[in-house]
C-alpha cells in the first residue's frame, strides 16, 4: 500500500487512494491535520501532533516546530535528554503519520509519497528521504507541492466534467516555504511549465512580524523583547496566531495575553498589518513574475489561479495576490487539503489505479544543474564560474551534453565540481558532487571532453564525462537517498528513534485534551484559573480509574468545560 503524505511546516496530512478517489486519513484525534509539533513530556515520553502544540505555550523549551525550514542542515535541537536534527523530528511526524495510516487501512504502510516544496534544493529532498527511511518507509518519489495541489485540481476537473483543458498557476504559501508552478493542462496530460519558490517565505514570517510589532506597541515594558521569558514569548506567539486567524475574516481583531497579574488587550488592523509587512508582500511578487516569464505564458492566457497552504488564508496575502493578478483565486480546492489529496493521487497513478487510466503528469527539474568552468577575463586573467548543463524548469526526465576543452598545455586531469542553482559564482550554489577524468597530453584547447548531465523524475542525476580522442569515460551517481549518514549511521538512528517513548496512540485524545486545558489554565487569571484548575483535577482522578467509561465521560465534560471557557460562558 502507498500513502501519500503532506510533511508540512505547520500541519502533515497522510491520504490514500479508495476505489476512485482520495481518501485523507484522520489522526487519533479524529482530525485530518496533524500539527507538525514534537515535544516532550515530563516522563521523558514523545509527544506528536495536537498535544505537543499545545505544550508550545506551556513548555515552549521541551517542543519544537517548524523544523522543516532547517532540513538538510546540521541544526541540532535540543527537547530535554533528546538532541534531534530536522529529519529526525520530522520522521517522528511522519511515524506518527504512518501509525495513523496503519490503525485506518488495518494493515502495515512500508511505502510512502511524499511532498516538498518545489524549490527545496538537493539537499532537503535528500533528508526528506531520510526522513521517510528512518521509519521505514520507502519513498517512491518525493512531488513537488504545488504539483501535487495541481494534480488534485486536475482530478477534479476531470471528474467533474468542468473542463479537458487549462492553464494555471499554483500558489503555495505554507508555514515556512512558498511555491509557484505554472502548469499546462490537456486532455488528460497535466504539465509542469515552470517552478521558482523562496524557502524562507511563509505563514510563520507573518506571525514573527505581528509578535515583532506586538512587542513594540502593546506589550508593557516588562515585556520587550530583550528581556521577554521564552514562556511569554510562547504565549504570545499563541495569541498573535490566533488573531492573525481573527484578521482573515474582519477587517481589525482583537487578542489578550495573561502573563503573572497582569492581562493584556491588544487590537489591530488588517490595514495597519499591510504596512508594516510590505516587505514580506513585496517577497511573494518576485517567484510569481519569474515562474510565469519561464513558463513564457501571458498572464492573459492563465485562466485559473489556485491557492494552497494554510497561509494563504491570511487576507492581507489574498488582497496582494488579488492585485497582482487582476482575479479571485479559484476556491476549487481545498488549501488545507490539496497538496495530500494530490500526493494520494500520484500513489495511485504509482500504482497505476484504472480510474487515472487517462492522466499522465509530467515535472520539472526546479534548479539548473552545471559544472565549474574556468573563464578567460584576460590574457592573464581567469575566473572560475557556473555552467549549467540542464537548465531549470527543464521537461524531466531529461539529458544533455557540452563539450568543454583543456586549459592548459600538457594537462593530463580534467576535475569537474557539480553544482545546482542559477547564480553565476560557485559560493551562491550548492555543491553536488565531484568528478575526474585523465586526458591526453596536449597543447591547450586542443583535448575536447563531453559532458553529459542525465536527470529523471525520481531526482536522481547521472553525470557522465567523455573524453572522444581516448574513448575513455567516468560515471558519477548523485541519488536522491544520499545523505550525511552512512548505511551504517542510518541504521543506528533508525534503531535510537525507535528506541524512544513514544506516547501510546490510543491516549493522544486524553494528552492532547489535557495539554490544552493547561494552557488555559497558564493563560487565565482569578477565579477562572482556580475553576480550570479545579476540571483538571477532576479529569486527572478519572485517568487514574484507568476506567474506559469513566475516563470517556470525564473527557466529554471536560471538553464542554473548556468550551464555555472559551467563549466566556462559565460556573
Amino acid at each position: 500500500m502507498i500513502v501519500g503524505i503532506d510533511l508540512g511546516t505547520t500541519n502533515s496530512l497522510v491520504g490514500i487512494w479508495r476505489g476512485e478517489r482520495a481518501v485523507l486519513i484522520p489522526n487519533a484525534l479524529g482530525n485530518l491535520l496533524t500539527p507538525s509539533v514534537v515535544s516532550v513530556d515530563d516522563n521523558g515520553d514523545i509527544l506528536i501532533g495536537e498535544a505537543a502544540k499545545e505544550r508550545l505555550v506551556t513548555h515552549a523549551d521541551l517542543t519544537a516546530a517548524a523544523f522543516k525550514r532547517y532540513m538538510g542542515s546540521a541544526r541540532v535541537t535540543r527537547l530535554g535528554q533528546h538532541k534531534f536534527l530536522p529529519e529526525e523530528l520530522s520522521a517522528l511526524v511522519l511515524k506518527s503519520l504512518k501509525a495513523d495510516a496503519e490503525a485506518y487501512l488495518n494493515e502495515p504502510v512500508t511505502e510512502a509519497i511524499i511532498t516538498v516544496p518545489a524549490y527545496f534544493n538537493d539537499a532537503q529532498r535528500k533528508a526528506t528521504r531520510v526522513a521517510g527511511e528512518l521509519v521505514g518507509l520507502k519513498v517512491e518519489r518525493l512531488l513537488n507541492e504545488p504539483t501535487a495541489a495541481a494534480l488534485a485540481f486536475s482530478f477534479h476537473e476531470i471528474t467533474s466534467g468542468a473542463a479537458s483543458e487549462a492553464r494555471f498557476v499554483v500558489l503555495d504559501l505554507g508555514g515556512g516555504t512558498f511555491d509557484v508552478s505554472v502548469l499546462d493542462f490537456f486532455e488528460g496530460v497535466m504539465e509542469v511549465r515552470a517552478s521558482a519558490g523562496d524557502n524562507f517565505l511563509g505563514g510563520e514570517d507573518f506571525v514573527d512580524l505581528l509578535v515583532k510589532v506586538f512587542l513594540e506597541e502593546g506589550a508593557p515594558d516588562s515585556w520587550r523583547r530583550d528581556k521577554t521569558p521564552l514562556a511569554l514569548k510562547g504565549r504570545i506567539r499563541n495569541a498573535v496566531t490566533g488573531l492573525l486567524h481573527r484578521l482573515s475574516d474582519a477587517p481589525s481583531a482583537e487578542m489578550k495575553v495573561v502573563w503573572k497579574d497582569e492581562s493584556v488587550s491588544w487590537s489591530y488592523s488588517n490595514e495597519a498589518f499591510a504596512k508594516r509587512a510590505a516587505p514580506l508582500l513585496e517577497r511573494l511578487r518576485a517567484p510569481i513574475e519569474r515562474a510565469i516569464r519561464d513558463s513564457r505564458f501571458k498572464l492573459a492566457e492563465l485562466n485559473e489561479l489556485l491557492l494552497v497552504g494554510g497561509a494563504t488564508r491570511i487576507a492581507i496575502v489574498r488582497q496582494t495576490i488579488t492585485r497582482l493578478f487582476g482575479r479571485f483565486p479559484s476556491t476549487k480546492v481545498n488549501p488545507d487539503q490539496a497538496i495530500a489529496i494530490g500526493a494520494a493521487t500520484q500513489a495511485a497513478l504509482k500504482m497505476r489505479d484504472a480510474a487515472l487510466e487517462d492522466m499522465v503528469l509530467t515535472d520539472i527539474c526546479p534548479y539548473s544543474l552545471g559544472v565549474d568552468v574556468l573563464q578567460q577575463i584576460s590574457p592573464a586573467h581567469f575566473e572560475t564560474v557556473f555552467h549549467p548543463i540542464i537548465e531549470r524548469n527543464m521537461l524531466i526526465p531529461c539529458s544533455r551534453e557540452h563539450v568543454f576543452s583543456t586549459i592548459q598545455d600538457n594537462q593530463t586531469k580534467v576535475e569537474f565540481n557539480i553544482y545546482q542553482g542559477e547564480s553565476r559564482r560557485l559560493a551562491n550554489n550548492i555543491k553536488l558532487g565531484t568528478i575526474a577524468m585523465a586526458v591526453p597530453r596536449k597543447k591547450a584547447g586542443e583535448v575536447a571532453i563531453r559532458v553529459r548531465f542525465t536527470y529523471d523524475i525520481d531526482g536522481l542525476l547521472e553525470v557522465d564525462v567523455l573524453v572522444p580522442e581516448t574513448g575513455k569515460g567516468e560515471n558519477l551517481l548523485i541519488q536522491g537517498s544520499q545523505c550525511h549518514y552512512d548505511a551504517a549511521e542510518l541504521e543506528k538512528r533508525r534503531e535510537a528513534l525507535a528506541r524512544l517513548k513514544i506516547h501510546p496512540r490510543d491516549q493522544a485524545e486524553n494528552r492532547a485534551l489535557l495539554a490544552k486545558a493547561e494552557r488555559m489554565y497558564e493563560e487565565c487569571l482569578g477565579r477562572m484559573r482556580d475553576y480550570i484548575g479545579q476540571c483538571i483535577g477532576v479529569f486527572n482522578v478519572a485517568l487514574e480509574s484507568q476506567d474506559d467509561h469513566i475516563i470517556a465521560r470525564a473527557r466529554k465534560e471536560l471538553e464542554e468545560r473548556l468550551a464555555h471557557v472559551d467563549l466566556g460562558v462559565w460556573e
